[in-house]
Order: C-alpha cells, then sequence, then structure tokens
C-alpha cells in the first residue's frame, strides 16, 4: 500500500488555491494524507534567520497557511490534513518535499512573474526536476464540485520513451476516478505536398496509403505495450487510439473535455541537471485546459 501523501504547494495566490480544491477530492479517492505546503517569502526567511541567531522567540507567523487552515475549517469530507511552511528558494525546497511525496500539485503559476505567461518559472522548474509525479492545474480546470469527474484520464504514450512509472500512474489515476482511460499514440504521417518546396518530390506517392504500415504498427505495438496493464487492471476501461503526427496537439484537443492528462518526463535523453523536458511534455504544460500530470522515470531519482 502507498502510504506517501499527496503534497500541494500554496502561495494564497488564485493559481495555488485552485490547485489546492483540485489536491483535496484527489487525496481523498487515493486514501492518502494532504500535505498543504507553502515557502516562505524571503523577508519571512530573513527573520528567521535572525531569530535563530538572537535566541527563541515566538513561533514564525505564516499568514497563507493560517489563511488555508481557516478556509479548510469545518469543510466536511476532507483527507488527513497537515501542514509545512518551508524555507529556501522554491523549486529546491519543493523538490526535496517531493522526495517523500505520491505526487505534487501546483497551480501553473504563482504570485511572482508576468501575469501574460501561462505557465510560471517555478511551475516548470519543479515539473523539470522534482523525483515524484507533478501535476500542474492550470486556471482554466475545474476543481472541487465543479471537476470533471465524468471525463477521462488521458495517457500520450510514446512507444519510444514512455517508461512503466508512467502508464500505471495513469491507470491508478483511471481506476481511483472510476473513469475510462484514454491512450493516444502518434505515428508519422506525410508532409503536405505544399511544403515540399525545394529538390525533387520523394519517389512514390504521397498519399496517406503508404502510411498505412506504419499505422498498423504502431497499433500492434500499443497494445502490447498496454496489454500488462490492462491484465493488472482488469476494471479500468480503455481506450487505444491512435493519430497521425503532432502528439502535443492531439493532447491539448483532448484536454478540452478530460478530468486529467499524462505524460511522461523523458528527461534520460537530456544532459543531467538540465531543466529541461520532452517536447511534448514543454508543449502539453503550456497550452492544456485541464490538468496535467508530469511524471519521470524511477532511474532519474
Amino acid at each position: 500500500m502507498d502510504t506517501r501523501p499527496v503534497v500541494v504547494a500554496v502561495d494564497g495566490s488564485e493559481h495555488s488555491l485552485r490547485a489546492l480544491e483540485w489536491a483535496i477530492p484527489t487525496a481523498r479517492r487515493l486514501a492518502a494524507d494532504l500535505v498543504i505546503a507553502h515557502v516562505l517569502p524571503d523577508a519571512a526567511q530573513l527573520w528567521a534567520a535572525r531569530r535563530s541567531t538572537l535566541g527563541p522567540g515566538p513561533a514564525l507567523n505564516d499568514p497563507v497557511t493560517d489563511r488555508v487552515r481557516a478556509a479548510l475549517s469545518g469543510r466536511d469530507e476532507l483527507p488527513s490534513v497537515r501542514f509545512d511552511s518551508l524555507e529556501g528558494e522554491v523549486a529546491d525546497a519543493l523538490h526535496a518535499l517531493g522526495a517523500e511525496a505520491r505526487m505534487l500539485v501546483m497551480g501553473s503559476r504563482g504570485r511572482g512573474g508576468f501575469a501574460s505567461l501561462l505557465l510560471g518559472s517555478n511551475s516548470l522548474a519543479v515539473a523539470s526536476r522534482a523525483p515524484c509525479p507533478v501535476v500542474v492545474v492550470p486556471p482554466l480546470a475545474r476543481t472541487g464540485e465543479d471537476e470533471r469527474t465524468t471525463g477521462r484520464v488521458v495517457l500520450g504514450l510514446n512507444l519510444g520513451d514512455t517508461v512503466d512509472e508512467v502508464i500505471d500512474f495513469a491507470f491508478v489515476e483511471a481506476r481511483a476516478r472510476n473513469v475510462p482511460l484514454q491512450v493516444l499514440s502518434a505515428y508519422p504521417s506525410p508532409p503536405p505536398a505544399a511544403l515540399m518546396v525545394a529538390g525533387e518530390f520523394p519517389p512514390g506517392r504521397l498519399d496517406a496509403d503508404q502510411y498505412e504500415p506504419a499505422e498498423r504498427d504502431v497499433k500492434r505495438e500499443q497494445g502490447e505495450r498496454l496489454r500488462p496493464f490492462q491484465e493488472r487492471f482488469p476494471d479500468v476501461e480503455v481506450d487505444a487510439v491512435i493519430a497521425p503526427a503532432d502528439a502535443a496537439g492531439h493532447l491539448v484537443d483532448a484536454s478540452a473535455s478530460a478530468a486529467l492528462i499524462v505524460v511522461g518526463r523523458h528527461r534520460r535523453r537530456l544532459k543531467p541537471g538540465s531543466l529541461l523536458m520532452g517536447s511534448v511534455a514543454h508543449a502539453v504544460l503550456h497550452h492544456v485546459e485541464c490538468p496535467v500530470a508530469v511524471v519521470p522515470a524511477r532511474e532519474e531519482d
């Protein structure tokens, strides 16, 4: 049994409070504790350092967690909740907390930075580096009582890269929500003839017929990849879909009616310490309408 908590990061912003409202029913469905974490602003950290030098004094006040605690007081059907006030850089502090978490939930952006950006720097850094799955909740996502609990979970399955941890996470989430799991894999499609502006056209016809073998191969490989998970999760209804090219675009389209998008991080091919992730995960994080889970491979921990 997985006893690790669901961790949600709050900073008092509307984005983080929406993440909290998403994390509450998620922790309840998974029978997990909920840790509500706040990384103290710089001024509070300076006071904490000064207080430690001067000796014992009054407890450090954290108005953000105080407001959240008051807002949750008296609410029904809460999971077991505890609060954690952290010090340090936001991404580093949450990375450390994620080492013992089942998942880490964040809003798409916090209080700082440019309001026009859909994804804040801290959210991107944590999703790129955390040792646990990171769920980023965008502003348009429905949460709490309004959450699309009837919407499906959608897994972006790259047959050459997606590791078992990513697939397992998607199946567990679909089972916990009692919703279907749609699995989407992309196959190559021919470039538009209008783009063939230089040199000779390649031999053969540029039509869908020549790509049918590739489509069939992807469908077969997808079925083989999913089979052991379908045997482990026989109660999860699976809708296996293949689509031409642009996996990120198909996942973004699916997010309009999905409860959750699940993608892998694919950092094994990148340099150690890089803040980058796979292009599909990066594009999906910037454009989805529903929460997206970015799941690392265990080898990255």
